[in-house]
Order: structure tokens, then sequence, then C-alpha cells
């Protein structure tokens, strides 16, 4: 009799909880994962992951070893927090939100209680939030000053520059996508509707840093302790035409044409680059393609050599590395000579009677080729600033579309993207270019219009790198890439990434990112001999000393061509790896930019994870509890009094 008293009410409760939990989902309930899907919402974004220099870190972390668990609230409803909170912030409030962070007023007591409540930050995204910035600059306003060859360091290149790029946050920051933006939207307003309600909807972030782990937080411990690897990949030079490896001595004078192809942006993975620098890669890579159509090369008095560099928006670090590698006249540019590049004044005013021809030659009102202002302190950040800290003498021209600042209002953000160009201005940039190239490399100063004529730019292939390399769709997975290499990924982002395992001139193809192995297929096509030269199909290397095999990842079956194409990794001059370990030299007395180097290195890290989900908050908790605990002793004397009649009325039976 009395376990016929207790069960139906245990049963009673059991169900009901299982009605309010799971009602009008129980028939599609299948397995654990259809579970987890229904309970957890996994958000798109882009991290704002640990960097690490010398002197610190910068970027962004939890703050422990535990994911963060916060509500998700907006920014501007967010002046009174009592309680932790993850703030949606637009993206023109994101920079007011970091300065504030940091530089809190302790004379009020709201900032501080602000301060330590924000425990991570969701950034919103979408084309209606970029319409209404009138910039937005991450970075410094003189990016990379310690670099500049001149002494005016407070020169503003980059009036948008904020600088919040290169500060540390202990939180996590996430860019989210266009689609999560608005289902997040939706969850802060519904959480403001039912701020006192028995459940809200919380943010759950997992940017755990190896190096918050392990408790280094600078390159030197954090490498020694192997938390962190450092910044760099592999740049590609090419000639044109091929050198002949087989000579001892190269005669002919090298142009050098340099560009970059790694951009920076606070979110790692969502670093386009397209007007800086971006926009340079596909002019040159335009370029090449109209210079490969023209014949007799061999006959012309100088070498043009092709230089695309990554790393260079952290320390100019592929610049630095070729210039060390050219010094210790390693495998990598084999049949360069330094001497041969042309750094004597007369060079530079070659090259701007070159750009004069070119420009006439053009007969377009588009283009005009200016000197730039004499108020300028001198050259603008690039990669010549390395190459003139490297030697004072070395003469070269830096091509912008710009003079006393920059025009680009996205300059090291996620919004440099392929909105922020367009194909006729890369198009004219890339017909210059070529024109100019083959004007200096023939030294002839009576050739005839019609020959300049012939040389000119593939307006379709301009369109169709833009659309590989700058958006997702195509993205990556475009014919043209797909020509050449197999992606690891379809959406480009242009962030140097990190050196895996030992540095190489001829690297393991799956430590080099998608973006150096195509640009070293595309060079090595276009600037090498006729096809009818080509030996044997290959899947690696090629017998020749001077061939190099192309799309040897499309299905093994590459092709060896005639053609001086090279990988040079890019890395500080800093950094040597030993027995499997990366150790940080000591400065060189004679090499100023590694006095100045920050050595820059990316936290490990296991996962990386952005999901939302739904709890009840603690009061509602403690209130089911104390009414469990108020039923439970209810049902005890209901049980005891029940018991209690039953047995009088069997003892007055």
């Amino acid at each position: 009799m009395k376990a016929m008293a207790v069960r139906p009410l245990l049963l009673f409760f059991f169900f009901a909880q299982v009605r309010l939990s799971f009602s009008g989902e129980l028939s599609s309930m299948e397995s654990i994962p259809d579970l987890q899907e229904s309970m957890y919402m996994v958000v798109d974004g882009y991290p704002c992951v640990r960097l690490l220099n010398l002197s610190g870190k910068i970027g962004c972390s939890n703050p422990g070893r535990e994911k963060v668990v916060a509500s998700i609230r907006r920014f501007r409803n967010a002046n009174d927090l009592t309680q932790l909170t993850a703030v949606l912030v637009s993206l023109d409030e994101l920079q007011d939100l970091l300065h504030r962070s940091i530089h809190i007023c302790f004379r009020i007591s709201n900032d501080v209680s602000f301060h330590k409540n924000i425990v991570g930050v969701l950034v919103e995204s979408g084309a209606e939030i970029r319409d209404k910035l009138k910039g937005f600059s991450p970075t410094q306003k003189f990016p990379q000053a310690e670099f500049a060859p001149y002494p005016s360091i407070n020169y503003e290149w980059n009036s948008m520059g904020s600088g919040i790029m290169l500060k540390a946050y202990d939180f996590p920051v996430f860019l989210l996508s266009e689609s999560s933006t608005s289902m997040l939207q939706e969850v802060a307003d519904k959480n403001e509707k039912v701020m006192n309600g028995y459940t809200t909807s919380v943010a759950e972030f997992d940017l755990v840093m190896q190096t918050t782990k392990a408790g280094t937080h600078d390159s030197e411990s954090c490498l020694k302790e192997q938390t962190c690897l450092p910044l760099g990949g592999y740049s590609v030079w090419s000639s044109l035409p091929p050198i002949n490896m087989s000579l001892s001595y190269q005669s002919k004078p090298i142009i050098l044409l340099v560009a970059s192809m790694d951009s920076a942006s606070f979110f790692r993975d969502k670093s386009l680059g397209a007007d800086s620098p971006i926009s340079g890669l596909l002019s040159l890579l335009a370029a090449v393609d109209a210079l490969s159509r023209v014949d007799g090369w061999n006959d012309l008095n100088k070498q043009l050599v092709f230089l695309v560099l990554t790393g260079e928006a952290w320390g100019y670090l592929g610049s630095r590395r070729f210039l060390h590698e050219l010094d210790m006249q390693s495998d990598g540019v084999s049949g360069l000579n330094s001497s041969l590049i042309e750094m004597v004044s007369s060079a530079v005013n070659d090259a701007l009677d070159a750009l004069k021809r070119a420009q006439d030659s053009l007969k377009s009102e588009n283009i005009e080729v200016l000197s730039s202002n004499s108020s300028n302190p001198g050259i603008p950040p690039s990669s010549l600033m390395a190459f003139l800290k490297k030697n004072s003498l070395t003469s070269g021209i830096v091509l912008e579309d710009f003079d006393t600042a920059f025009t680009n209002k996205f300059y090291h953000s996620h919004l440099d993207d392929m909105a922020n160009i367009n194909s006729s201005a890369v198009v004219a940039a890339a017909s210059l270019i070529a024109r100019s190239l083959y004007i200096l490399a023939s030294d002839n100063n009576d050739m005839h219009s019609s020959v300049l004529g012939a040389i000119n730019v593939n307006t379709s292939l301009v369109e169709e790198l833009m659309g590989c390399l700058l958006s997702c769709k195509p993205g990556l997975s475009c014919e043209m890439v797909k020509n050449y290499i197999a992606p690891a990924n379809v959406c480009p982002s242009h962030y140097v990434g990190v050196v895996i395992g030992e540095p190489s001139f001829k690297p393991y193809l799956g430590y080099v990112d998608d973006v150096s192995r195509f640009v070293w297929n595309f060079l090595a096509d276009r600037t090498s001999t006729p096809k009818e030269n080509a030996s044997s199909s290959c899947s690696k290397d090629c017998t020749n000393e001077d061939e190099v095999c192309i799309r040897a990842e499309i299905n093994g079956k590459g092709v060896c061509v005639i053609s001086t194409t090279r990988y040079v990794p890019a890395y500080s001059t800093r950094l040597m790896f030993e027995s499997g370990i990366w150790n940080v030299l000591p400065p060189n007395s004679s090499d100023s930019m590694g006095s100045v180097d920050p050595v820059w290195t990316e936290s490990n890290w296991n996962t990386i994870g952005l999901r939302v989900y739904t709890i009840q908050n603690g009061a509602y908790d403690h209130f089911i509890l104390i009414g469990g605990i108020t039923v439970t002793i209810l049902a005890y004397f209901m049980i005891a009094l029940a018991r209690s009649l039953i047995t009088k009325a069997l003892k007055r039976d």
C-alpha cells in the first residue's frame, strides 16, 4: 500500500518535466546530436586572436582556461551592467568600447563595473553598417613607423588609424557573419524584453589561447615553451625570361618589381586587403601575363624579376628575409645577385621617364603619373622601406593612388574588400606597369609606338582574379585557381599565418598557404619558355635544374617547364629553427631593422568556437529547489497522514 501511494506522485513530476522541456520536439529527436542541435546554436564568426611580440601581447583571448558564458545585451543599452555580459556592438561602436575597456576612469564607479562585467564582444556586420561609416582602420596612423628610413615617424599617413589592433584584450571578440548578426540581434532584443524572466540567452566563447594557459606572455617565452608559432609564410619570386642556371655569372642588370600578398585585420581570418595590398598583387600578375605574350625577351638588355612578398604587414618579414637570403646567397635566391639590382640615382629617372612614355602610349585621360608632394617626409609605408634600411643608396619608386595620405579609409581592416576597388583601375595600373617594364628592359629610346601598343592587359583575367582572391563566390574554388592547385579553403584570407615545421626553399606544400601556391604556379607558368620545350609530366620535381613542376597538385599530373620561380621563406631574421624549436637570436649591431623587430608570434589553441543557448537564471533555479523541498516535505506529511488514516480504518474493520 505504501509503494502504490508514492510511485504515482514521482511519475507525475517526471513526465511533467519532460513535457515542459521537449514539447513539440519528441517526434524529431532521434539521436544525441539532434538533441544538441536543438539546444545549442553554433554561430558563424571571425575571432580576434592572441598575438605576441618581444614586448608583450596584443589581440584577444579568454581571460583564463575555461569557456566564457554570459548573457547577451546590446552595447548601447549596457551602461549599467550588474552581471557578466557579452555585448553586441555595431562596428561604429567597437572603437569606443575597446578604448573604454582599456582607459578606465576609476573616479566613476559605473566604468569600473562596466569593465569587470564585459566578458565578451560580438561585432555586427552588414552592408548598411559599412555604408554609414566614414572609415575604419584598426592599425596606427603611421603603420610600422619603427621601420621608416626617416625621422618623421609622427606623420599621419593613415588618418583613420585607431591603433586598437595593437592592444591586448582579456576577453573574446568575434566578428559575426551577416546571417549571425540578424540572429544575435533578435536574441539581444528578446533578452532585454524579459530582463527579469526565468530564462536568458547566453553566448559561450571558446577562445582559450595556450599562451594564457601556460603563462607565456611574450614571444621569447612562448617559443621556448612551444605554446606559439612565429608569423610567416612563403614569398615567391620569378624571372622573365628564365635565368640560365648553368652560367656561373649573370651579367644583365635586374629590374625588380615588388608586390605584397598579405594583409592584416583585427579579425584573423577576415583579412582581404583588397585595396592594400592585393590591388598591387593583381596588377603585378596581370602585367606578367601581358608581358608573357611578348617575344624576344632573351635579346633584351635587362632581366625582369617579379617578387611577391608575404609577412609585410608584420614587420616586413618577407622583404627583410629576402634581403637576408640574398646576403647569404642561399639556394632560394640562386641566380640572383644583389649587385645587379639597379640602385643608382639614374635608375629612378629612367623609371620615371618610362612611366611617362607608357602613359603617353596608353592615350587615356584616366591615367596620370605625378611625383609625390614635396611636403611628404619620404616614401609611404611599403616594402621599399626595408630595402632602404638595408642600403640607404637604394633607388626605387612606390606606385600609389594617393599623395600625402592614404585614400583607403579601411586600411588593414576586414572592410577592405572587393567593394573597395574597381577592376578598371587595376587594369590601368597593370597596363602602365607592363609597358614601363618593357621600356626599361629593352633600353631602347627609339622604340616604335606599335611595339608598346601590342602589350595589352587582359581585362577578363583581372576580373577573374578579383573573384578568386577577394570573395567567397567563387573564391579559391574558381577555375583559374583549381587549374593550378587543390585549395584547402574556398574563402580567401590574406593573413600571413604561421610558419609550420622547418623553413625550406623546397617546402612541403601542405605547409604553404593557398595563395602562395597559386602565385607560384601562375608565375612559373607565365614566365616559362614556350610549352613545346616542356619536358615530361611530373608529380613533384623535375630532373633538369632549370625546370619546375607546375600543376603538380592536380591529380599528380604536373608538367615540367623551364622557369626560374622559387619559394623563399618569410619569417623574422631574429629567429632560428634548431632541433625542432624556434630560438630568438640577440640583435645584430649591423642589422638596424633587427633591433626594432617585434618578432611576432601567434598563440596556439585547441579549438575556437562560439555558440548560443538558453539557460534558466539562478533565482529561478533557487525557486525550483525551494519548491521541490517544500513539495517533498508536504508529500512526506501527506503520506504519513494517509498511512495513519488507513491504519485506523483497517483497525476499525
